[in-house]
């Protein structure tokens, strides 16, 4: 069956018409962006050139600063680039690319998440089993099944967007491409849509996020027989784990596990997980991360004590 549509672009409304909020939000967000490159860079660039890099938890944390950098790019460039446009438009095309990379990094990153998770209880709950359960070979699989659960997340959601015809308006009321904002200029009943959505977007999450909550739980209450200063280096690391996962997974359970119905406080939660997030992981892990600071550190300083003596 042939799908009617003969709009060959949407307009995205934005994030607000006012100019004064839009030069402010361009510097903040192109602050926020930056940040967010360099931090992640940094993280990413110093686990794989220590000996970090062949502890779990770091090998975890150097793809999920990965998939940060990949994940960003595919919203907030436009973003940056619309606060100071007239026009703000996105091609059809375009428009579903972005509905298939932001799910498929934004799964991706939720899968990683709980895969740092598991390695946390493993290492806490389960310590003298923890070399054999997180081998490298392991490791691998877990992330491989992140990236493929990435996929697998994105592709129904890419696939309701593509069949949606779109023959009437065209005006996006969001400031990017997202499922729920195309369900609403939809020329056709999206009940069913809808409840697809949820099913693939929402319960995920949700299922997700219970799932980390009630692992986090347990490793905090097997946390009370360990001595005090194994504690508080285990609390330390958890607590940025627990942070991380809030401000990730609060925004995407309000959005995607409800009716599909568009609310004005969609998009500053949305600003959370495409932006907020990523920007304050690197900033999260490294300031209350003692065994990252040193080799950051250690890193980054030789590098430019070498710079500045071969200069």
């Amino acid at each position: 069956m042939e799908i009617q549509r003969n709009i060959s672009e949407f307009i995205l409304l934005g994030l607000s018409h006012g100019q004064t909020i839009q030069i402010f939000c361009f510097v903040l967000f192109l602050f926020c962006y930056v940040a967010l490159l360099v931090g992640n860079f940094l993280i990413l660039i110093s686990i794989r050139c220590s000996p970090l890099h062949n502890q779990p938890m770091y090998y975890f944390l150097s793809h999920l600063s990965f998939i940060d950098i990949c994940y960003t790019p595919t919203v907030t460039p436009k973003l940056i680039a619309d606060l100071l446009g007239e026009r703000k438009t996105i091609s059809y095309g375009n428009c579903m690319l972005y509905v298939f990379t932001m799910h498929f990094f934004g799964g991706t990153e939720i899968f990683i998440l709980t895969a740092m998770a598991f390695d946390r209880y493993v290492a806490i709950c389960k310590p003298l089993h923890y070399v054999v359960i997180m081998n490298r070979p392991r490791c691998n699989l877990l992330v491989l099944a992140a990236w493929v659960g990435g996929a697998v997340h994105s592709f129904p959601l890419f696939s309701i967007a593509m069949v949606l015809p779109f023959y009437g308006p065209n005006e996006i009321d969001h400031y990017f491409c997202d499922i729920f904002p195309l369900l609403k200029v939809a020329c056709t009943d999206t009940y069913v849509s809808g409840v697809l959505v949820i099913t693939f977007s929402g319960m995920v999450a949700l299922v997700t996020f219970v799932v980390l909550f009630v692992s986090y739980g347990i490793i905090l209450f097997t946390l009370r027989n360990h001595s005090a200063e194994g504690r508080h280096k285990s609390l330390s690391t958890c607590w940025s784990h627990i942070t991380v996962v809030v401000l990730f997974f609060g925004p995407v359970v309000f959005i995607y596990l409800r009716p599909p119905t568009i609310f004005l406080e969609d998009k500053v939660f949305a600003l959370f997980y495409t932006i907020i997030a990523p920007m304050f992981n690197p900033l999260i892990y490294t300031l209350r991360n003692t065994e990252m600071k040193t080799v950051m550190r250690k890193i980054w300083c030789q590098t430019l004590f070498s710079k500045e003596a071969h200069n």
